[in-house]
């Protein structure tokens, strides 16, 4: 017995499905930021996530129909934008980009710029992660997705997605611990 999920958006869901373009951009407005964010933890490309994030929605647009109401819209579309970022990181996997950053260390921080930085330097550390060992990461701790969800989606056994993960946080401790002994020593 399937079961149908109850969306909060329905009555955009069902205006946008007949082309109305305010449902559009209301859905749009609803989830970009949420979208956009996935794809860049996937990607680690600024302007590559952005189009990502541009192209899931006109997918999800043209393929509305297909939108069931078994589980929430929002995750659907993450599942698409998923998708998306995961065909674009294949395509361009010659391809890494480290983001350059200050590795000052401020005088005097409060807490909640101590709490920034380490935030900062979580995710400096874990764009230096080899891509598949991110993907599973991002996917599992900051997209939400389980073990099971994430070997369906990328096409690998249950087992290697909790591998991946757990050696994502073992090089995401290295790396930070590296990026700590550099600063001293510089």
């Amino acid at each position: 017995m399937e079961v149908i999920y109850k969306n909060t958006h329905q009555e955009l869901i069902e205006q946008c499905r007949e082309g109305n373009q305010r449902a559009q951009l209301e859905i749009y407005k609803m989830y970009y930021k949420a979208m956009y964010n996935t794809s860049l933890r996937i990607l680690n490309r600024p302007a590559d996530a952005e189009d990502i994030m541009q192209d899931s929605f006109l997918d999800a647009f043209r393929h509305l129909h297909e939108y069931r109401g078994t589980s929430n819209f929002g995750a659907w579309l993450k599942r698409i934008v998923v998708n998306n970022s995961l065909d674009a990181l294949k395509k361009n996997s010659g391809l890494t980009f480290v983001e350059e950053y200050d590795h000052e260390i401020p005088q005097e921080e409060s807490a909640e710029e101590d709490i920034s930085a380490k935030i900062d330097e979580i995710r400096h550390a874990t764009e230096e992660l080899p891509s598949d060992l991110r993907v599973v990461l991002t996917m599992y701790l900051f997209e939400g997705f389980d073990h099971e969800e994430i070997a369906e989606i990328l096409n690998i056994s249950n087992n290697t997605s909790r591998i991946r993960y757990h050696r994502a946080k073992k090089k995401l401790l290295e790396i930070i611990k590296e990026s700590r002994i550099r600063q001293f020593i510089i």
